[in-house]
């Protein structure tokens, strides 16, 4: 049984949603502050999150963002704005899917079976991935393996890479990465970027000599190449 996390002020709102993932054969749990869903998400077991945007205590954004630095479990934003802006931002920043109130409980549950299907079945608890030939991601032990050896990575590098691995082929402009991967985006720089990047591609030259996996799209940022 896959177990759903919401996240949700509203009471009404989440009566509904368990009503319907219940119906469906989800089992559920609520909470109405970010603190108390990330401890929840530390207990493990939790497949998949309905997080609302506008929660009392922290913005749904930056509570996505922490979930990202330690879990690979699927995100779906619920919020009360349409703004085309902020979906884009929401996606961006790890989310899964995005639904804009009010919405039918029946198409959220059509949409975390979509989500599901896409994860392969696999528990959001896990701490292990592997997205693409070469690479396996262990976001709970901070490591990134290439070819079977573990890279040596700086918090940084590990945090592009991290990214990278979660959505190959995605374009990243450097001030998207920035804004993803530093703590203080105000902090950084482009060069402080293109350096991270040329250190990666170093590393993984070391275990695959004949073959670039970060890819330069001139004028836009860079990408991991996805699979062929």
């Amino acid at each position: 049984m896959k177990h759903i996390l919401i996240v949700e002020d509203e009471p009404s709102i989440v009566e509904n949603i368990r009503y319907a993932l219940e119906t469906e054969g989800f089992s559920t749990s609520w909470h109405s502050q970010g603190k108390k869903a990330l401890e929840r998400l530390e207990q493990g077991g939790v497949d998949l999150v309905v997080l609302d945007i506008g929660l009392p205590d922290v913005n749904g954004m930056e509570l996505c963002k922490q979930i990202r630095s330690g879990s690979l479990v699927p995100v779906i934003f619920l919020t009360a704005r349409s703004d085309e802006i902020e979906r884009v931002v929401g996606l961006e920043i790890g989310a899964d899917d995005y639904m804009v109130k009010p919405f039918s409980p029946r198409e959220l549950s059509a949409r975390v079976k979509a989500v599901l299907r896409r994860y392969d079945g696999a528990s959001g608890s896990r701490t292990a991935q592997s997205p693409g030939p070469g690479f396996e991601l262990d976001q709970a032990r901070c490591r990134i393996s290439f070819n079977g050896k573990v890279l040596d990575l700086p918090r940084y590098e590990f945090k592009i890479l991290s990214l990278f691995i979660r959505h190959p082929g995605r374009v990243y402009s450097r001030e998207m990465l920035m804004d993803l991967v530093w703590d203080d985006p105000e902090m950084s720089t482009d060069r402080a970027v293109d350096a991270h990047i040329k250190n990666l591609r170093a590393k993984l030259r070391r275990v695959a000599p004949h073959k670039d996996h970060i890819k330069t799209h001139r004028g836009m940022g860079y990408s991991l190449k996805e699979a062929p």
